[in-house]
């Protein structure tokens, strides 16, 4: 089932036509704002790398390969915060927002100043990799949601939700703070980077932050009563789309099982208004507004009643480099393009390892905690799972990161 997003609904936004290996122009404006912080953080390492003498001339101009220090449990962070420094329409917004709108020196901490601190101190290293200590973040992170403050294994999903819901709220209370400000003409500019005008308080569009202009996107879920044919449409929005998985199948077949029709009946019935009684009906999912960045978390722990407890599916699916979802708003195909996976190493749902598998121009990385290394691109292959329930690889693919490609 989707994750509904705590947010307002958007209107659909062109995709991002932004190379990838470019780091992009605010990191000059960011450079003096956050000149005061960088001795916040720990840089661990010296001299030409490893991963800097393989990559060679291939090291992409601008761009920096860091690892992330494990505080014991915290590879469920350090992947989930890989994957969204190398998405880089969020990575440039965030850098481009702290630099505009926050005074290093002076802000209130919270989480997503410590975000930006984690995400300018790598965009601003003056060497290309190292490790990074991210303890202020981590910090922050147990401070702020008692679900992480203990030592026992987390989930990489549930992480990434909270931390796009909570900089959602938080961009959200400073608008309302500007808002009310006498001062402020353009309150809007804190969370979107647009003018938002409030002139004799006139009703205003939903507020849409570059959270949801990245990640969200809009389901519509229709229901048919078959006495009637009455259809009833209801929009609700999402920053990921949660996916039942089969063993041996294919993430084209999983989407296509979520947004199939289901027939309500028997307990199950609809009440339809039109006939104003418990009718018998058509359900199905379709998208209304494709999201820029698609994010997909294969739903491999699943519930058993008997045991009272989780248990990891090891099936194997079959992501593809490049994937197709249909919208039902433009009638056409959305195109994505692989650029993250997050990968659970590990036979159960209570214990295990993440890492995350990233591309950044034209090479694949991945980044182990505080390692970072090349790797090809046929090693994803091994990430798809198991043909069979008990086998030696324990190494499946979590959390997928699909980008927009813009249509020529």
């Amino acid at each position: 089932m989707a994750k509904p997003a705590r947010s307002p609904t958007a209107e659909a936004l062109p995709a991002a036509e932004k190379s990838r290996s470019a780091v992009g122009s605010g990191l000059r404006s960011l450079a003096s704002a956050a000149s005061g912080f960088l001795d916040r953080w720990s840089v661990v390492g010296t001299g030409v790398s490893r991963l800097e003498k393989t990559l060679g001339d291939q090291f992409p101009e601008g761009e920096h390969y860091f690892g992330l220090e494990n505080f014991g449990n915290t590879c469920y962070c350090n992947s989930v915060l890989q994957a969204l420094y190398y998405c880089i329409p969020f990575r440039e917004q965030l850098l481009e927002y702290y630099a505009n709108y926050r005074n290093p020196g002076d802000a209130e901490e919270n989480l997503l100043t410590c975000l930006a601190d984690l995400f300018a101190q790598i965009s601003l290293s003056k060497k290309k990799t190292g490790v990074i200590s991210p303890k202020r973040f981590v910090h922050r992170v147990r401070k702020q949601n008692e679900l992480f403050r203990s030592n026992m294994h987390q989930d990489a999903h549930e992480f990434l939700n909270f931390l796009l819901n909570e900089i959602v709220d938080i961009l959200e209370k400073e608008f309302s703070t500007v808002k009310d400000s006498p001062e402020s003409t353009s309150p809007g500019g804190v969370a979107n980077g647009e003018v938002y005008h409030l002139a004799n308080e006139v009703r205003r569009e939903p507020l849409v932050t570059w959270v949801h202009k990245n990640f969200q996107g809009i389901l519509t879920n229709e229901t048919k009563c078959l006495m009637c044919e009455t259809v009833t449409a209801k929009d609700e929005t999402f920053l990921d789309l949660s996916i039942d998985i089969e063993q041996n199948s294919s993430l084209t077949s999983c989407l296509k099982s979520f947004f199939s029709t289901e027939i309500l009946n028997a307990e199950d019935k609809f009440f339809c208004d039109n006939c104003c009684s418990l009718q018998e009906a058509q359900k199905r999912m379709k998208i209304k507004k494709a999201p820029q960045i698609l994010v997909i978390h294969l739903k491999r722990f699943k519930f058993i009643e008997q045991l009272s407890q989780h248990k990891k599916l090891s099936y194997r699916v079959v992501y593809p480099m490049e994937l197709k979802l249909s919208s039902a708003s433009d009638d056409v195909d959305c195109e994505y393009s692989l650029f993250a996976v997050v990968v659970h190493v590990g036979n159960a749902a209570n214990h295990g390892h993440y890492v995350s598998q990233i591309k950044s121009g034209d090479h694949w990385l991945s980044f182990d905690d505080d390692s970072v290394d090349k790797i090809q691109e046929s090693t994803l292959q091994t990430f798809y799972g198991s043909s069979r329930e008990y086998s030696g690889n324990s190494d499946h693919g979590y959390i997928l990161f699909y980008e927009s490609v813009a249509k020529s």
